[in-house]
């Protein structure tokens, strides 16, 4: 193989910087040429490819977002505009391809695969909604904003003695919920594994402002529940102002943490070597310290799974 692209598709996350130098450099480093495709799966549609690099990727491991850019394309989406995609890399000389984004990503990849394109999936989004690998990159510098936020949270609601709903992202999956809760210390966690009681967050609101406490922080995974719904109820029922913070897009952003740094890098390594090895269909995951290799069936059939352990901690620490 001589020719490789990669792109970035769907939600941006932290890492992929990470994983887009490695893959850049571990190719030049097998004497490949190695092309960027700008703004995902609508970048490659557009034929929007340059040749990338050492320089490319200089000075890129600390940054947040993506360099590639990324965009949906619904063009991508049907049958046509697959096989349009497939002769675009065909016509650049591109033999294989590196995709570092979510399940829908996956799919694209998985498409591009049955139509001769070798493929090779990354995983990259802030949710870690992808059940075959462990982490997934930028899940872990997302944990560490939420938390910090939680905590910026914790200071002014002790100050006015407010309950506050804390809104994260994750409407299928509660892991960022979850991990990001228990890191910040949040006192109920909702997430959409679990069926939650507002009698339940009555009782430790309560709890809580009996000995003394002064705040009460609630993690909520979006789409679970309304967070303003929520609020409203708590707030008639126990007489205590609770606010809503919509985190939003900020979880997104920042500067990727060691972690996340270490499996981009890993990774983006490691989709090249297999690429070299004349590999397709397979997706990279994260399993128990040890980097794993799968189909991209496989990857995006795999169901997540919640942590429970971790759960019951977080729901016996808030007592």
């Amino acid at each position: 193989m001589k020719t490789i692209g990669i792109l970035t598709s769907g939600g941006d996350a932290p890492g992929m910087n990470s994983a887009i130098r490695a893959a850049v450099r571990t190719a030049l480093n097998n004497g490949m040429r190695i092309k960027g495709i700008r703004n995902g799966f609508d970048g490659l549609m557009k034929g929007d490819i340059y040749e990338m690099n050492v320089s490319s990727v200089a000075d890129i491991i600390h940054k947040g977002g993506t360099i590639l850019g990324t965009a949906r394309s619904s063009e991508f989406k049907e049958k046509e505009g697959q096989e349009r995609a497939a002769q675009i890399l065909t016509d650049y000389g591109i033999e294989g391809l590196i995709v570092i984004g979510g399940d829908g990503s996956y799919k694209g990849a998985k498409a591009l695969s049955d139509l001769g394109i070798k493929t090779i999936g990354i995983p990259g989004t802030i949710d870690n909604d992808m059940g075959y690998t462990d982490y997934t990159i930028g899940f872990f510098t997302a944990i560490e904003t939420v938390s910090d936020a939680i905590g910026k949270l914790r200071d002014t609601s002790s100050s006015h003695g407010r309950a506050v709903v804390v809104e994260v992202m994750g409407r299928n999956c509660g892991d960022l919920a979850l991990f990001s809760g228990l890191a910040g210390g949040s006192e109920s966690i909702i997430v959409p594994e679990h069926e939650f009681s507002i009698d339940e967050i009555i009782e430790k609101m309560e709890h809580g402002r009996k000995r003394g406490k002064l705040h009460h922080l609630i993690t909520l995974a979006e789409g679970v529940g309304d967070a303003y719904s929520i609020a409203r109820e708590l707030e008639e029922k126990t007489g205590i102002e609770t606010k809503v913070t919509v985190l939003g897009h900020v979880q997104r952003g920042g500067s990727p943490s060691a972690v996340d740094r270490l499996l981009g890098s890993t990774m983006g390594a490691h989709a090249v070597e297999l690429l070299l090895e004349e590999k397709t269909n397979i997706a990279i995951g994260f399993v128990n310290g040890k980097l794993i290799d799968v189909t991209i069936d496989e990857a995006v059939s795999s169901k997540s799974q919640f942590n429970e352990n971790l759960y019951e901690l977080a729901n016996n620490l808030s007592k």
